[in-house]
Protein backbone atom coordinates (compact mmCIF):
# COMPACT_ATOMS: atom_id res chain seq x y z
CA UNK A 1 0.00 0.00 0.00
CA UNK A 2 1.39 3.43 -0.69
CA UNK A 3 1.44 5.80 1.84
CA UNK A 4 -0.84 8.07 1.01
CA UNK A 5 -1.11 12.49 2.26
CA UNK A 6 -3.86 12.36 4.84
CA UNK A 7 -5.50 15.79 6.53
CA UNK A 8 -7.19 15.27 9.84
CA UNK A 9 -9.55 17.74 11.76
CA UNK A 10 -10.61 18.41 15.25
CA UNK A 11 -13.17 20.57 16.27
CA UNK A 12 -12.66 22.94 19.59
CA UNK A 13 -14.84 25.00 21.56
CA UNK A 14 -14.17 28.01 23.86
CA UNK A 15 -16.25 31.13 25.05
CA UNK A 16 -14.03 34.68 25.43
CA UNK A 17 -14.90 38.40 24.84
CA UNK A 18 -13.22 40.90 23.37
CA UNK A 19 -13.47 44.71 22.71
CA UNK A 20 -12.33 46.89 19.61
CA UNK A 21 -10.40 49.36 20.28
CA UNK A 22 -10.79 51.98 17.83
CA UNK A 23 -13.31 50.32 15.75
CA UNK A 24 -16.45 52.18 14.34
CA UNK A 25 -18.81 50.27 15.14
CA UNK A 26 -20.71 47.88 17.68
CA UNK A 27 -18.28 45.90 18.22
CA UNK A 28 -15.78 48.39 20.16
CA UNK A 29 -17.89 47.38 22.91
CA UNK A 30 -17.18 43.98 24.92
CA UNK A 31 -19.19 41.45 24.21
CA UNK A 32 -18.47 37.52 23.44
CA UNK A 33 -18.55 35.20 21.43
CA UNK A 34 -19.08 31.23 21.50
CA UNK A 35 -15.60 30.33 19.53
CA UNK A 36 -15.17 27.06 17.35
CA UNK A 37 -11.84 26.53 16.12
CA UNK A 38 -11.15 23.63 13.11
CA UNK A 39 -7.62 22.67 13.64
CA UNK A 40 -6.77 20.21 10.19
CA UNK A 41 -3.43 18.11 10.13
CA UNK A 42 -1.30 17.14 7.24
CA UNK A 43 0.99 14.02 7.16
CA UNK A 44 0.61 10.47 6.75
CA UNK A 45 -0.57 7.64 8.96
CA UNK A 46 2.01 5.24 10.38
CA UNK A 47 2.76 2.27 8.87
CA UNK A 48 5.09 0.55 11.11
CA UNK A 49 2.87 -2.27 12.19
CA UNK A 50 4.38 -2.18 15.85
CA UNK A 51 3.85 1.32 16.38
CA UNK A 52 0.62 1.96 19.00
CA UNK A 53 0.00 4.53 16.25
CA UNK A 54 -0.22 2.39 13.41
CA UNK A 55 -2.88 3.93 10.42
CA UNK A 56 -2.67 7.56 12.51
CA UNK A 57 -1.20 10.46 11.35
CA UNK A 58 -1.48 11.85 14.43
CA UNK A 59 -3.41 10.50 17.51
CA UNK A 60 -6.03 13.25 18.25
CA UNK A 61 -5.56 12.65 22.08
CA UNK A 62 -2.37 14.32 21.46
CA UNK A 63 -3.71 16.95 19.24
CA UNK A 64 -6.60 17.88 21.65
CA UNK A 65 -3.10 18.56 24.39
CA UNK A 66 -1.35 20.98 22.29
CA UNK A 67 -4.12 23.23 21.49
CA UNK A 68 -5.72 23.10 25.07
CA UNK A 69 -2.26 23.49 26.35
CA UNK A 70 -1.73 26.47 23.50
CA UNK A 71 -5.37 28.01 23.06
CA UNK A 72 -8.38 26.84 24.38
CA UNK A 73 -6.93 27.27 28.34
CA UNK A 74 -5.57 30.44 27.86
CA UNK A 75 -8.20 32.34 25.68
CA UNK A 76 -11.77 30.37 27.27
CA UNK A 77 -13.54 32.52 29.41
CA UNK A 78 -10.82 35.34 29.14
CA UNK A 79 -11.60 38.95 27.94
CA UNK A 80 -9.41 39.82 24.88
CA UNK A 81 -8.18 43.69 24.75
CA UNK A 82 -5.41 45.19 22.53
CA UNK A 83 -2.39 46.41 24.60
CA UNK A 84 -1.49 49.90 24.70
CA UNK A 85 -4.77 50.91 24.43
CA UNK A 86 -7.16 52.51 27.23
CA UNK A 87 -8.71 48.80 27.27
CA UNK A 88 -5.46 47.71 29.12
CA UNK A 89 -5.45 50.53 31.24
CA UNK A 90 -9.02 49.74 32.48
CA UNK A 91 -8.18 46.11 32.71
CA UNK A 92 -5.29 46.74 35.22
CA UNK A 93 -7.30 49.47 37.21
CA UNK A 94 -9.97 46.35 38.34
CA UNK A 95 -9.77 43.03 39.69
CA UNK A 96 -13.66 42.94 38.49
CA UNK A 97 -13.29 42.03 34.63
CA UNK A 98 -11.42 38.80 35.67
CA UNK A 99 -9.14 36.72 33.44
CA UNK A 100 -8.11 39.19 30.87
CA UNK A 101 -5.30 38.36 27.98
CA UNK A 102 -3.55 41.85 26.90
CA UNK A 103 -2.51 41.29 23.47
CA UNK A 104 -0.05 43.01 20.85
CA UNK A 105 -2.84 42.26 17.83
CA UNK A 106 -6.48 43.92 17.63
CA UNK A 107 -8.42 40.66 18.69
CA UNK A 108 -10.27 40.08 16.11
CA UNK A 109 -11.05 36.56 14.19
CA UNK A 110 -8.37 37.04 11.62
CA UNK A 111 -5.80 37.78 14.15
CA UNK A 112 -7.01 35.64 16.33
CA UNK A 113 -6.52 32.77 14.05
CA UNK A 114 -2.95 34.13 12.70
CA UNK A 115 -2.11 33.86 16.10
CA UNK A 116 -3.53 29.98 16.29
CA UNK A 117 -1.50 28.77 13.61
CA UNK A 118 2.10 30.23 15.27
CA UNK A 119 1.14 29.01 19.10
CA UNK A 120 0.19 25.11 16.73
CA UNK A 121 2.68 24.72 14.54
CA UNK A 122 5.76 24.55 16.44
CA UNK A 123 4.56 22.09 18.93
CA UNK A 124 3.56 19.23 16.19
CA UNK A 125 5.91 16.18 15.55
CA UNK A 126 8.36 16.29 13.18
CA UNK A 127 6.23 15.45 9.83
CA UNK A 128 2.87 16.46 10.77
CA UNK A 129 1.99 19.66 9.08
CA UNK A 130 -0.47 22.32 9.91
CA UNK A 131 -2.91 22.62 6.92
CA UNK A 132 -5.69 24.73 7.91
CA UNK A 133 -7.31 26.37 10.68
CA UNK A 134 -10.99 27.73 10.95
CA UNK A 135 -12.03 30.28 13.30
CA UNK A 136 -15.90 30.55 13.30
CA UNK A 137 -16.72 33.77 15.77
CA UNK A 138 -20.92 32.82 15.49
CA UNK A 139 -22.20 30.39 13.34
CA UNK A 140 -21.90 32.20 10.20
CA UNK A 141 -18.53 34.40 10.32
CA UNK A 142 -15.46 32.85 10.23
CA UNK A 143 -11.52 33.28 9.62
CA UNK A 144 -9.57 30.68 7.98
CA UNK A 145 -6.01 29.73 7.53
CA UNK A 146 -4.29 28.12 5.22
CA UNK A 147 -0.71 26.69 5.57
CA UNK A 148 -0.28 27.46 1.70
CA UNK A 149 -1.04 30.97 1.67
CA UNK A 150 1.38 31.65 4.22
CA UNK A 151 5.44 30.13 3.33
Amino acid sequence: MTLANIRITKQFRFEAAHALWGYDGACRNIHGHSYVLYVTLKGQPSADINDAKYGMVMDFSLLKKIVNEQIIDQFDHALMIRKNTPHEQLAQSSDLLGKILALHYQPTCENMVADFAERIIYQLPDGIALHSLKLHETATAYAEWFAEDNP
